[in-house]
């Protein structure tokens, strides 16, 4: 394993990635890094980015911004009647399409 030191912060290493795409991040990373037996993968225009998954609880209010002061059942009977009407639209369409 070969370690480079790009600043105080970040550390590049080479590690082998198997024939199952499999890669072992290392521990001194996983550990400052918090992650535990699984982790999110995004893919970036820079590359893969290997994140912790987040606290749940940590989170806990993150998405009020968005939806105002509505509790979670107005958000799902919004999201509901929404669909709804998009499945009614889409047999009115079906209906229209055999006659």
């Amino acid at each position: 394993m070969v370690l480079l030191a790009m600043t105080d912060e970040e550390t590049t290493t080479i590690v082998t990635v198997t024939k199952k795409g499999q890669a072992t991040i290392p521990k001194s990373m996983r550990e400052r890094h918090k992650i535990g037996r699984k982790a999110l993968v995004l893919d970036t225009a820079q590359g893969i980015l290997v994140r912790p998954v987040p606290d749940p609880s940590s989170e806990k209010g993150s998405l009020k911004k968005y939806f105002k002061d509505k509790t979670s059942q107005e958000i799902i009977d919004e999201v509901r009647l929404v669909d709804k009407r998009l499945e009614e639209r889409r047999r009115i369409r079906r209906n229209q399409a055999v006659s």
